[in-house]
């Protein structure tokens, strides 16, 4: 009596397994189909071009040279 108690309970609680599986396979099928054949959008890094423009600063004119009483002796 104790086998067959133990056998209904074992195959009904298989059956019910076996029943929400094919409960959500048949509820989420287009799902898992969308999810199996999704490809990402390959996410290309991305590229910055960056131009300076800096004027580049006029030289300064040579400022004439002075004459000193010590370069003027010395020559």
């Amino acid at each position: 009596m104790f086998a067959l108690v133990a056998a209904t309970l074992f195959s009904g609680a298989f059956l019910l397994a076996i029943g929400t599986i094919a409960w959500m396979f048949a509820l989420y099928h287009d799902k898992m189909v969308a999810a199996l054949q999704f490809e990402p959008i390959p996410q290309n890094p991305p590229v910055y071009h960056i131009r300076i423009r800096r004027p580049r600063v006029a030289q300064p004119a040579p400022r004439p040279t002075r004459i000193t009483h010590s370069r003027a002796l010395a020559a």
